[in-house]
């Protein structure tokens, strides 16, 4: 079984970032009319990805180029954002800074880089509709991920993609959280580590908790999840299916029509998966267990470190559970 002792970040469950070669940048506006932003998951060059999305009303760009069955294996980043459809724009300037690095797929006279993005719904929360993340966000966010140390930690919360995300359809604030989840036995140097961006329509699930009641804001849960296990696209696409039993287990309701959720997988591909001895296939299986985990960890993660906002819109407090601090 996976194993959930905390990783070497400090955090209680990890980070994403306790995966190898994996690093994650932000960027964010939270006045002006601003409350917004976007986060960057940065892997190595050579990482192999793919995506399952699952929500109703997804907000993605470049998902049908992580499909098993198409021609480019890899992926050089992934941009999760705010502002909805207007946001996804944040992915070219991802795209530009990965060009002007040298990241992406060979073609004559350059690279063409693939950078797949998300988009939560915030528009408006910070009291400006047109107050939303562009190109230069995104490519303030690679830049801040580029320039990060190894295995640092990741500001979590209002922070990134999180910044002006809520839950429980609009009524409390959500934020980005992360997790990470260590293999056991023989494959104890596998590590499989999550970033999640909560903007739910649901509120954390607990046993016998009516779900939330619909209300005005619309809603996407996002998430990355990477390991440094060797996968093929295929079991990549896999990891990210199992990795929604996460998203399930930590929200209600989860994967509505109003909702856009979606999880991303990357694998570095730097370590082999030790086969079980007698059935091989369940070393793989416990990697997308552990991916599920992290993913139910990520999440809880995000809703624990918002905090509450006030804005020209309105406020948005903390989830009654969350134990956040007070208003920003």
């Amino acid at each position: 079984m996976p194993d959930k002792q905390a990783a070497p970040n400090g955090s209680p469950s990890g980070s994403i970032t306790d995966v190898p070669g994996i690093r994650v940048g932000q960027a964010q506006r939270r006045t002006g009319g601003w409350l917004s932003g976007v986060s960057v998951v940065l892997p190595p060059p050579g990482t192999v990805g793919s995506v399952d999305v699952r929500g109703g009303g997804p907000g993605t760009h470049e998902t049908d180029a992580l499909d098993p069955t198409t021609m480019v294996p890899t992926v050089d980043a992934v941009a999760l954002t705010g502002g909805s459809a207007y946001g996804l724009a944040a992915a070219g300037g991802v795209q530009r800074w990965c060009e002007e690095n040298g990241r992406g797929f060979a073609v004559p006279g350059g690279v063409v880089p693939i950078v797949p993005a998300a988009a939560i719904f915030d528009l408006g929360r910070g009291g400006d509709f047109s107050a939303r993340p562009t190109a230069d966000m995104g490519y303030e966010a690679a830049l801040d991920a580029a320039g990060s140390a190894e295995g640092a930690a990741v500001e979590r919360g209002n922070a990134g993609a999180g910044t002006g995300a809520a839950i429980g359809a609009g009524q409390f604030k959500g934020g980005l959280g992360s997790a990470s989840v260590r293999l056991s036995g023989d494959n104890a140097h596998i590590v499989v580590g999550a970033l999640a961006v909560v903007n739910a329509a649901g509120v954390p699930w607990t046993p016998g908790a009516p779900a939330a009641m619909p209300g005005e804001g619309l809603n996407t849960t996002l998430a990355v999840v990477a390991t440094n296990a060797v996968l093929t696209v295929a079991e990549a696409k896999r990891t990210a299916t199992a990795a929604h039993a996460g998203m399930a287990r930590a929200l209600n309701p989860v994967h509505t029509l109003a909702d856009g959720d979606t999880i991303f997988t990357l694998a570095t591909c730097a370590d082999e998966l030790v086969p079980h001895p007698v059935v091989p296939v369940a070393s793989l299986i416990e990697l997308q267990s552990a991916a599920a985990e992290a993913v139910r960890l990520a999440i809880l993660d995000g809703v624990a470190a918002a905090q509450a906002v006030e804005t020209p819109s309105g406020i948005l407090p903390v989830f009654p559970s969350a134990g956040a601090q007070g208003p920003i």
